[in-house]
């Protein structure tokens, strides 16, 4: 097992990382304005699964690989960042209607599939499980029950994070009813794609 001090410096870590505005969270803001809570918990789960599949490949060396290939990591992060400023279009695209045209979400498995392609669009996770939490491993001990431990930690807070987004979101969508807000709501989520996906664009490793 793990000491208490040690979890206790990852749960207060991870729950600032987790719950810092990005492109997983910004899509749950998104969605649960314009599907409520529950509707956003396709995306949720497609997000999760996503993370999922990253972690699983940085345990499979994948991590080391994207911070040693400089190339690999520019070709993960420009996909990434081209997805979300595609996203970020169709966001300014939608104007006064809170359904985006072409990147529409109606259905619980359009979203499963747009908060999984999120999830996977960030080469940052795979760094971020290669990298960040092999430091609260205390090797002298057994691993795998630490390893559990600390994957479900995490997921646990990612999970919380993501349904505070996407009710924040579903409140938010009582303000829209506005007269123009909707057109300016969706604004605002464009710009903010359009500002994570050129943050990753020019992220370093």
């Amino acid at each position: 097992m793990m000491s208490l001090a040690t979890w206790l410096a990852f749960i207060a870590t991870t729950f600032l990382i987790s719950g810092t505005p990005g492109p997983n969270m910004l899509l749950m803001l998104s969605h649960g304005t314009r599907y409520g809570w529950q509707g956003t918990l396709a995306t949720m789960a497609g997000a999760i699964t996503g993370l999922y599949f990253l972690f699983a490949l940085s345990a499979f060396g994948m991590a080391t690989i994207l911070a040693t290939s400089a190339t690999l990591f520019i070709i993960f992060k420009i996909a990434g960042a081209l997805y979300l400023i595609y996203l970020g279009w169709q966001c300014f695209k939608a104007g006064d209607n809170l359904h985006m045209p072409d990147a529409g979400a109606d259905s619980a498995s359009k979203r499963f599939r747009l908060g999984l392609t999120v999830a996977l669009s960030n080469p940052k996770a795979i760094l971020f499980a290669g990298a960040f939490l092999p430091q609260f491993i205390d090797t002298s001990r057994p691993q795998m029950g630490q390893w559990l431990i600390l994957l479900g930690s995490f997921f646990i807070i990612e999970a919380s994070w993501q349904v505070a987004y996407a009710a924040g979101g579903a409140r938010l969508g009582l303000w829209l009813k506005g007269p123009n807000r909707i057109k300016r709501f969706n604004q605002g989520c464009g710009a903010a794609f359009f500002t994570v996906g050129g943050l990753l664009a020019v992220a370093q490793r």
